[in-house]
């Protein structure tokens, strides 16, 4: 690759820190920069929506509290078991140092299921009425999640020639598709569309509708665009497909079941309390 080739790519050279604090001598990165404004987003965003059906602050509160440690905790419990169990049973203590790296999004996505069906229990309210509201912004957080890895230059892309390609500096200096550019991008637009068909009541009809549409379409763009990536781990590359899109199956098949099963009843909502 010569470098005037290089000139009609894109060139990302951009660090994961964006400052030293001096007296702890640790960086404040890019990645936790777009987690942190991915939580704030869902919040405001969610509230206005909750705030409308007549819920507390509280609700919100409590919510988000099993939403973030459920991302967190599946997320991470998720790229040990998926990706690399031989490694962290062989280092134990290296479990708790999220600090390192080392997030599944499928693992968080089992995460955020499971601190649904907590939430719900104890608030008494149908799991897929709490699954619906979590689904309109869940989109927001994935389009952080995925600017916070291109920051990182990190799930990059397989070669290509195509204009808009990225060439990850730290990594090498072949053009390649900005995976984690177009994930986030599709987020943002599967984000505008759900808001919009719930603001039309679209969505709103029938619970449960509203979670389907984020498990068939997030995971089957998630699916499709494993193929521009490179694998994770070295194990990938004797599997037909990946880790990440065997993952994606048994989501986009619940989904898909849930759609079907709507469409032959009628839910009513609970009425806000």
């Amino acid at each position: 690759m010569t470098n005037s080739m290089l000139l009609t790519f894109i060139t990302w050279d951009v660090s994961s820190d964006i400052f030293n604090i001096p007296i702890i001598n640790h960086p404040i990165r890019w990645y936790g920069l777009f987690w942190l404004l991915g939580i704030v987003l869902c919040y405001k965003i969610l509230w206005s929506r909750l705030k409308n059906e007549g819920r507390p602050a509280e609700f919100l509160d409590q919510l988000s509290i099993y939403i973030v440690a459920g991302t967190i905790i599946g997320a991470r419990l998720g790229h040990i078991l998926f990706y690399d169990p031989s490694y962290y049973l062989s280092n134990p203590l290296k479990i708790f140092a999220i600090w390192e790296g080392g997030l599944a999004s499928h693992g968080g996505g089992i995460g955020i299921l499971v601190a649904i069906f907590l939430f719900a229990r104890k608030q008494k309210l149908p799991f897929l009425w709490v699954a619906d509201r979590i689904a309109l912004v869940v989109p927001i957080a994935g389009a952080c999640i995925r600017l916070g890895n291109l920051m990182n230059s990190e799930m990059i892309g397989t070669p290509t020639d195509l204009p808009w390609a990225f060439v990850f500096t730290s990594i090498d200096q072949i053009p390649r598709h900005p995976a984690q550019l177009y994930e986030a991008m599709f987020c943002v637009l599967l984000f505008l569309l759900m808001n919009h068909l719930w603001t039309k009541a679209i969505l709103k009809n029938n619970i449960g509708n509203c979670f389907a549409m984020l498990l068939i379409l997030l995971f089957s763009f998630r699916f499709l665009d494993e193929f521009l990536k490179i694998n994770q781990e070295d194990f990938e590359n004797s599997l037909f497909i990946n880790m990440g899109q065997l993952l994606s199956i048994p989501f986009i098949l619940l989904g898909s079941a849930l759609l079907v099963i709507n469409s032959k009843k009628k839910n009513r909502l609970p009425i806000a309390k």
